[in-house]
């Protein structure tokens, strides 16, 4: 049975970019029962509360919703459960050091088929204060408005 080859986002974390300052991205895998990747193969899932964190020596994903899957019977997985992240050792433990030294947190970004295996991309992320937030809308507005500006003098010089 052919595998399904390049990537298929499933949930996307849109808010941790405005809500974190992104350090590092890693890519893990997930440990996920069979009623969990149909679901995900559906399109069904929310990061939004989710996070990550260590505990002996293992990466996990607490807090992401994945819904039951619809056919599925007894079988079905409850929607928000711990779930293991497949990190290399040494990924694991730069991301503990980080997150032991303070102010460091661990956010998913998103979840994603990559030639049919469930990953998810995680982040090392810092907390972002209020007026960082308005400064960042701020300078994405400034820049929008400049683009605009450019295209119309560019439509009028024409």
């Amino acid at each position: 049975m052919p595998r399904d080859r390049g990537q298929k986002v499933v949930a996307s974390n849109r808010k941790a970019r405005h809500d974190y300052l992104i350090e590092d991205t890693y890519e893990a895998g997930l440990v996920l029962t069979g009623t969990e990747v149909k679901s995900l193969r559906e399109g069904r899932a929310s990061l939004v509360d989710g996070y990550g964190f260590i505990d002996g020596g293992e990466a996990w994903l607490d807090a992401v919703h994945i819904p039951e899957f619809n056919q599925g019977s007894w079988t079905n997985h409850p929607p928000r459960r711990k779930r293991k992240m497949l990190l290399h050792k040494a990924q694991i433990l730069k991301i503990a050091n980080k997150i032991k030294d303070g102010g460091y947190t661990l956010v998913p970004l998103s979840i994603y088929f990559s030639d049919g295996n469930a990953k998810v991309e995680i982040a090392v992320a810092k907390g972002k204060k209020e007026y960082d937030k308005r400064q960042a809308l701020r300078e994405r507005q400034d820049n929008r408005e400049a683009e605009r500006a450019m295209r119309s003098r560019n439509n009028l010089g024409e």
